[in-house]
């Protein structure tokens, strides 16, 4: 058993450790079968960036009530042990956005379609009218089912240097030769030509995911789903909020 399982193997039966005691008063419930990812993995960077203003939206997505990641018990219990096998080299995850209300979908949705002209900083290339005809934007998402994530990779103790032109410009992580929701080919998981260092981190970032159960989608570096997810055909519409 290598050590992404055995760290993934600990945290879940902390996890449901955690899952089974009473919540706080003040806290709303969720779903049964969700958690709050800070319940399960305190040391994981969120970053939600739907929550504010600092996405392709530039504003607050309909459903994120609070910058918080919530997920799957599953989900948020693998992506622990992902945190434990790279804490060891001074790393740490950094969350963009996990569970995604079918509200926030439905308004992404609508938000393309008015229309408009491509965007220097999150679609370079394509007008914004052209974004869920391209793919970038979808119809819906496997985010509504609760088990997927958009992560990165940061270093625990320095700050980045990465600063891409297109995607998260302000996100603190390693280089990953764009920035996270930068919707153009290079945001592709094998793109080439990429910087040997870009290549390398989203090599690391895969195999790190991929050890602990999650796939990836080979159009953007930062997508992965779980491989075994509870709930592979339902999609939810609760609000994301806060303890």
């Amino acid at each position: 058993m290598n050590r992404v399982r055995q760290a993934i193997l600990r945290v879940g039966f902390y996890a449901l450790t955690v899952a089974a005691s009473v919540p706080p008063a003040h806290a709303t419930p969720l779903p049964t079968g969700f958690v709050r990812l800070a319940d399960i993995a305190t040391s994981i960077r969120q970053d939600m960036r739907y929550a504010g203003s600092g996405n392709f939206l530039h504003r607050k997505v309909n459903g994120y009530d609070a910058p918080v990641c919530i997920l799957t018990l599953q989900a948020a219990q693998a992506l622990a042990g992902v945190q434990q096998a790279i804490a060891a080299k001074g790393l740490t995850l950094v969350v963009f956005d996990c569970y995604r209300p079918a509200r926030a979908v439905a308004d992404m949705g609508e938000w393309t379609r008015q229309g408009g002209p491509s965007d220097p900083q999150w679609y370079p290339r394509v007008r914004r009218g052209d974004l869920i005809a391209k793919g970038y934007v979808g119809e819906l998402s496997t985010h509504s089912r609760g088990s997927t994530v958009d992560v990165a990779i940061a270093r625990v103790d320095s700050p980045s240097v990465s600063k891409p032109a297109c995607g998260a410009i302000d996100a603190d992580t390693l280089d990953f030769g764009t920035g996270f929701d930068c919707f153009d080919p290079m945001s592709e998981t094998a793109h080439r030509p990429l910087g040997s260092q870009a290549t390398a981190n989203r090599k690391l970032l895969v195999e790190a995911m991929l050890a602990g159960g999650f796939k990836n989608y080979a159009r953007e570096w930062w997508h992965f789903t779980l491989g075994h997810e509870p709930f592979p055909k339902q999609r939810f519409d609760f609000p994301v909020s806060a303890e």
